[in-house]
């Protein structure tokens, strides 16, 4: 990311500017960067893992809401039972249709909010296993820039 870059170019100015007249400490230098550019990935890594939250809760929390539902349109149909003390269809059938309608509200809401997880989730891990890469890569790249100055 243009994040991990700029930490990593920021810590070498930084540390060069400091300098002044000293040796580099080259395996220090190398460590700060290493811890910069972490740093930065693990930042851009966060912010997109905790929109992931919203779809987690709801993939998880909306069945419950569906079987919450489902057992009150029983219960009302089990009402409906006792206080007409008559078990056909049409004193059954607002009760059950409420069961099956909150059932089937619920999982409209879980089963895209799970499957959108997934992939964003997979998305979200590509693209820490892509920064980490370029992290490697980049610090190699200033490793090799550092062990061609001088160390004076």
């Amino acid at each position: 990311s243009a994040r991990a870059f700029l930490a990593g170019m920021n810590e070498w100015r930084r540390s060069l500017s400091a300098k002044t007249g000293r040796s580099i400490d080259r395996e220090g230098l190398r460590g700060r960067l290493a811890s910069a550019i972490n740093v930065a990935i693990g930042r851009d890594i966060d912010e997109l893992s905790d929109r992931l939250n919203a779809l987690a809760t709801i993939g998880s929390v909306a069945p419950f809401v569906g079987l919450f539902g489902t057992v009150w349109g029983i219960m009302r149909s089990f009402a409906s039972i006792a206080a007409s003390q008559n078990t056909s269809l049409a004193v059954v059938a607002p009760g059950i249709a409420e069961a099956l309608f909150a059932t089937a509200i619920g999982l409209f809401a879980a089963i895209p909010a799970v499957i959108g997880y997934n992939r964003l989730l997979h998305r979200v891990n590509r693209l820490e296993a892509r920064l980490n890469a370029f992290s490697e890569e980049y610090l190699n790249l200033l490793s090799r820039q550092l062990d061609g100055m001088d160390s004076q």
